[in-house]
């Protein structure tokens, strides 16, 4: 079964490096600022020749409260009035790029993302759908997966009935952690009754998947104290479940600055911690399904995995690969073709760009010949734990082995290790390698020795 873990500490300590996630490859790191609006526009063109489906994704950046886990982009405010301005530049970024694509190309994936989605007024919400259903070709039959992020201490049941009405039918829900001595030290008080009243009217109101994001290694953690977040987060029965590694980056992230070190658990307690976890949530009838993400049997990522069809990009694992990704608001990114390109991550630099009327493209990416093969043998990784010569090799005109014949001793040490399985036709990540799958991957990655490794966080 592909949701088989074995649990190899000896491996995990010699594995357990600092990578990508690899939601694309080229990573975001290779962006820089030789791509702007003209590529931009030159790749919207080519998927309205192409009729490709859409995925849209929307970053609404503010938030009440400051979280100082947080590595997102975001603007700590308790003015409702600042989303205004923003708004207005979102819509006029929303019909720019409207206009260069075919509206018969179909939304099939919609996402809300930030910061807090439901900062927003509900009066806002209706505007900003509004204006995403006049410029593209939105689904009204509720067969997309249109999705938002929810902080239950900022939404309620009539929240819930509005974004309902509006179209989603999928959220992901913050919790972090329920401990209230890990919630005071990271400054986002949360109580079990808030997110299970949010989780209530989800499922009263028929949003067909409910998803709940937990985080481990976070001060005043222990592997005794998360083991029952985990527990109660298996009683609520979410469809998934995201269990990410704390990165605590303090120098890159000043949020983090807050966060006593001290504090902090061990690496022999975070191993504890997703050991237990990993077994909980198997014991409950979850699925592993690969970079931190846990699924139901019956969830569509479960099923495209067993279906060898699952993919991965800037939204993590998704049944949508195949869209063309458009994203909106300041910082996101779009994935449209071999293009990669994203918005300014400054709020003034992004709303003074649409106030001149021009898109707010400040770096990017075109994907070469070579970044074309090494995405997929990546993307075959990750997702399915498995690569077949021969498929790389037909699509891409190759002899797999002469293409990467450097990076056999490598390999081969991973197969002797215990981590693959490595022969003439193919590779096959097996159970003890799965949770180091980005290890694996990043043998394949030509730029990672370029690259400064504090950048990114350790594959556990």
């Amino acid at each position: 079964m592909l949701d088989a873990i074995r649990w190899d500490t000896d491996l995990i300590r010699r594995y357990d490096l600092a990578g990508p996630r690899y939601t694309s490859y080229p990573t975001a790191v290779q962006f820089d600022g030789h791509v702007g609006t003209f590529d931009l526009f030159h790749a919207l063109g080519q998927s309205r020749k192409a009729l490709r489906p859409l995925s849209l994704y929307v970053h609404v950046p503010f938030c009440a409260n400051i979280c100082y886990y947080c590595a997102c982009n975001k603007v700590i405010t308790k003015d409702r009035g600042r989303a205004l301005p923003y708004l207005q530049r979102l819509e006029q970024e929303i019909q720019l790029v409207a206009c260069h694509l075919d509206p018969a190309q179909k939304v099939e994936q919609l996402h809300f993302g930030g910061g807090t989605p439901t900062f927003l007024s509900h009066d806002e919400l209706r505007q900003l759908m509004a204006q995403l259903r006049k410029s593209f070709h939105l689904l009204d039959d509720d067969s997309g997966d249109y999705g938002i992020e929810i902080d239950p201490r900022e939404a309620d049941w009539s929240t819930m009935g509005l974004l309902r009405e509006l179209g989603f039918n999928r959220v992901s829900i913050g919790l972090q952690d329920l401990d209230p001595a890990v919630q005071r030290a990271v400054n986002r008080l949360q109580s079990l009754e808030e997110t299970r009243a949010v989780i209530d009217a989800a499922r009263t109101l028929q949003f067909r998947s409910i998803n709940i994001d937990l985080i481990y290694g976070l001060p005043r953690q222990t592997p005794e104290n998360f083991a029952r977040t985990v527990e109660e987060v298996i009683n609520l029965q979410p469809d998934r479940l995201s269990v990410f590694n704390y990165a605590h980056l303090p120098e890159r992230f000043m949020p983090q600055r807050r966060i006593n070190s001290d504090d902090l658990p061990t690496p022999a307690q975070k191993l504890d911690m997703l050991q237990r976890t990993i077994e909980q949530l198997t014991a409950a009838g979850y699925r592993y399904i690969g970079m931190d993400h846990f699924a139901l049997p019956d969830d569509e990522l479960a099923m495209a995995q067993e279906e060898s069809t699952l993919q991965r990009n800037f939204q993590g694992y998704t049944t949508h690969g195949h869209c063309d990704l458009i994203g909106l608001g300041v910082s996101a990114i779009s994935q449209i073709g071999n293009l990669y390109c994203q918005n300014s991550s400054d709020l003034n630099q992004y709303q003074n760009a649409l106030a001149s009327t021009q898109l707010a493209t400040s770096r990017g990416l075109v994907c070469n010949s070579d970044d074309r093969v090494r995405r997929a043998v990546i993307q075959q990784l990750i997702c399915s734990f498995n690569v077949e010569f021969a498929e790389i090799e037909q699509a891409f005109n190759i002899d797999f082995r002469g293409y990467f014949g450097e990076l056999w001793p490598p390999l081969q040490r991973m197969a002797v290790d215990g981590l693959i399985e490595l022969s003439n036709e193919r590779i096959v990540v097996l159970p003890a390698g799965r949770l180091l799958v980005r290890s694996v991957c990043m043998v394949f990655d030509a730029y990672l020795e370029q690259q400064n490794r504090q950048r990114f966080s350790r594959v556990i």
